[in-house]
Formats: C-alpha cells, structure tokens, sequence
C-alpha cells in the first residue's frame, strides 16, 4: 500500500451496488416477488415498480401499499427474511449477473492508497449486499457500510457509511472528504444531504443530464473513464463536470 502524498486529504469512498458495481440479472427483482408471494400470497405487490434508487424497507413498504395491506415492523421483517433467503438462491444462479466495467482494476488502484476508505453505500441491507459482492468477488474490497438496515431514507444511510469510514481512517469525520459514487439521482441527493460530492455513472439508465440535474458533482459514462480514479483520490477536486 502507498503512502498518501503530503497533501492528500484522508478519503471515504462510498460504493452504490445495484447498477454501480453490478448487476445481478434480475435476481434481486425475482427475490423480492417470491418474498410477497412467501408471506403475503401475492404475485403482483410490485408489477411495475422502479427500484432503483430505493432502500430495501421502501420496497416493502411501497409493496404493501400497492395490495392494500398496513405496514408494520413484523411485516417488513418477514419479507426482509424471505427475500435474503430467495436472494442467496438466486444471485449464484443468475446468468446474467455481472460485474460492471471498470470496477476490478478500481477497486485495486483504490485499495493501494493509505488515505483511502473503501465502502459501501446502498440501500441494501448489510445481509443482502454481502450477497451480491460476494458471488463476483467483490466484498473482500470493503471494510464498512451504510445500508438499508441503517434507515429507509438513503441520506440516513449514507451518513451512517461517511461515519464508519471516517472510524476506519482514524479521524473525525469533519477531517474527511466524502465521495458517494452511484447510479442513481437518489446517489446524488443522498451525497448532497450530508455535504459530500457525488461520482455518477450512467450505467443505471438514467441521463447525464438527470444526473447533474440532482447534484453529481462529475458524471462518466462508467467506471471505466480515465477521470474516475484521479478524481476519487482528489487529484481532480475542481475538474469541470464530464459530459458527454
């Protein structure tokens, strides 16, 4: 591992999952659906639902509201326990799950700087994105997390991952520059809520202009891109916003 350079300036990098670092190929989707059908016997609770962006007890709640049934603790926690056991099932079976470009040799440049805090922010629960990461190889990377058991609004969440990392490298968090890279307008919001800057890919399906629109402070087309790396060790603080 290198040492940082006398100016670096102590790093937490905080991860999205779903869109970002992979893709399960529909697992996630058809996990959640057995999770309705297992404990409330309905196929249809989320026919038509957009997950990205959203926390994992938001796509229950939302669920529910869709058949007409009230939230409650219990509820939400049955399908939390179904939906890790059908995801278990499923991730490992996807033929189309799939590692995103870029994100390996990332993960490795990144792993080599001392000031750097690689993390996790998702609105998966730790369970479920231990999941996900494990079946590419992924998890390994990461040593902290914000997640969806942490709150259902991803600021919560992101919040809770800036803390963890800023326990990891040792300092306060007020010492650290938070980086938030995701695909998702809800990435950028999330960074934007606790004052930290957000790399947006457009890997998710949303535009460049989406993007920037909820406060990316960089958007590329993936992780490939030559500004990535640089810019999330803070070489490029104050580079103008890629756009395609």
């Amino acid at each position: 591992m290198s040492e940082p350079a006398r100016d670096a300036q102590p790093t937490v990098l905080l991860f999205d999952i779903d869109g970002t670092l992979l893709k399960t190929g529909g697992a996630g989707r058809r996990s959640m659906r057995r999770a309705f059908v297992e404990v409330c016997g309905r196929e249809d609770a989320l026919d038509g639902m957009d997950f990205r962006g959203m926390t994992d007890p938001l796509i229950f709640e939302g669920g529910l509201a869709r058949i007409g049934v009230p939230v409650s603790e219990s509820l939400v926690c049955a399908l939390a326990e179904a939906y890790l056991a059908s995801l278990a099932r499923e991730v490992p079976a996807s033929p189309n799950y799939q590692v995103m470009p870029g994100v390996r040799a990332l993960l490795t440049a990144l792993s080599e700087h001392s000031h750097v805090a690689l993390g996790i922010g998702t609105g998966n629960s730790e369970a479920g994105a231990r999941t996900k990461l494990t079946h590419g190889d992924l998890w390994r990377h990461f040593r902290f997390g914000g997640y969806g058991d942490d709150g259902w609004d991803r600021v919560e969440l992101v919040r809770a991952g800036a803390t963890r990392g800023a326990e990891a490298l040792g300092l306060p968090l007020a010492r650290c520059r938070v980086v938030v890279i995701g695909d998702t307008p809800e990435d950028a919001r999330a960074a934007l809520g606790i004052g930290a800057t957000c790399l947006a890919v457009l890997t998710g399906g949303y535009s460049d202009a989406q993007l920037a629109a909820a406060g990316s402070t960089w958007v590329v087309p993936d992780l490939t891109h030559s500004a990535v790396l640089p810019r999330l060790l803070g070489h490029e603080e104050h580079a103008a916003r890629y756009s395609l």
